[in-house]
């Protein structure tokens, strides 16, 4: 097994202004970015464009307009659905940006739609990016405090104790193998005990860790990773909706007919005759 892996460090050299800020332009539909995971908060507000971002594998549409907060320590990637998709990305370490919020440990609310607050703040310190005017940085740093400051009275969906946010990411670390193990296996059959296997735990307990760190059943995310490379199969129209099943690791052709309909909300053949 090659080394594949999902974890990314940052690092953000600016000391003034401690965060990474860019655009994100896809022409293409499709991919995003990729599967992956890190301590810093990451920002997606969408311009233009239409996707869908998975976080923790949970699928959230987005639009122009729609602002996706990837929470720390949060396994998360994105597929663009037309052919411009335009976002901007801010990155920061919440701790390392305000001493006074460096221990909340606090979870957002991960899609967020419609706040004219939020989109009035992000599309000015866009303009301050773009024309960088004498002061610029610090007319971003102002903005920016202030929509951290908004997200925290009004878009906070759970708190973590010192205890659970190291717990967290201890959990991650771990998974992160078996994760890598899966993204370059899943078209063979997998079993939780060679999951297990790998990170020398029982059974159960790699069942529990894994749900309880990514959100669902080691054969659920693998299905859905399944399910996605299918769907780019589909679109690229090479391939017949038989060839596509077998080629991403369903064994059962019927099966996988029910659980791209269960997960897209209609049959695999409709995509191929699009």
């Amino acid at each position: 097994m090659h080394e594949l892996s999902l974890y990314e460090k940052k690092f953000i050299k600016d000391e003034e202004f401690p965060v990474q800020m860019f655009e994100n332009r896809i022409r293409i539909p499709g991919t995003y970015f990729s599967p992956h995971w890190h301590e810093h908060l990451e920002l997606h507000y969408v311009i233009k464009g239409q996707g869908v971002f998975y976080c923790n594998q949970k699928p959230l549409s987005v639009k122009e307009g729609s602002l996706t907060i990837i929470n720390s320590n949060e396994l998360h990637e994105g597929i663009s659905h037309t052919t411009d998709f335009h976002a901007l990305v801010i990155i920061f370490e919440m701790g390392v940006f305000s001493k006074e919020i460096a221990g909340y440990n606090v979870i957002f609310e991960s899609l967020i739609e419609s706040d004219p607050m939020i989109s009035n703040l992000i599309m000015s310190i866009y303009e301050e990016e773009n024309e960088k005017n004498p002061g610029y940085k610090l007319a971003m740093k102002g903005k920016l405090y202030e929509l951290i400051a908004y997200l925290l009275r009004n878009y906070v969906v759970q708190s973590l104790s010192d205890r659970e946010n190291i717990s967290r990411i201890k959990n991650l670390s771990r998974l992160n193998t078996v994760l890598q193990y899966i993204q370059e296996n899943y078209t063979e059959p997998i079993t939780n005990k060679e999951l297990a296997d790998i990170i020398h735990v029982s059974e159960y307990r790699f069942c529990h860790l894994f749900k309880e760190s990514v959100g669902k059943s080691p054969l659920n995310y693998i299905n859905e990773i399944r399910l996605k490379k299918a769907y780019y199969l589909l679109e690229q129209k090479e391939m017949t909706v038989c060839q596509v099943a077998y080629a991403v690791g369903f064994q059962d052709y019927n099966n996988f007919g029910r659980q791209f309909r269960s997960f897209y909300g209609y049959a695999p053949t409709k995509l191929w005759e699009k």
